[in-house]
């Protein structure tokens, strides 16, 4: 949403500059525009890669702890970890 946001004006501030400018002002500010939307989106993929690394570390954790509940579970039933009984 951010993004298409900052498009669309970027888009309306671009045709606004337009109608009173030389060509020269005109590409520059082209230039401008195009890499502020780059930079924008660079930044909105950081936030979402930042968000699914965490969102995977979170998932790989509660296996972790998981896994140590089964396996703690299962030796105070007198099992070892492996399910095998611990006589």
């Amino acid at each position: 949403m951010k993004l298409t946001t900052t498009l669309a004006i970027a888009l309306g501030v671009g045709a606004l500059a337009a109608c009173n400018s030389s060509p020269q002002e005109q590409q520059a500010d082209n230039i401008e525009a195009n890499a502020e939307n780059v930079a924008d989106t660079i930044e909105a993929n950081a936030d979402n890669t930042a968000e699914n690394i965490e969102a995977n570390a979170d998932n790989a954790a509660d296996a972790v702890r998981a896994e140590g509940e089964n396996a703690a579970d299962a030796a105070r039933d007198g099992a070892d970890a492996d399910g095998n009984s611990a006589n």
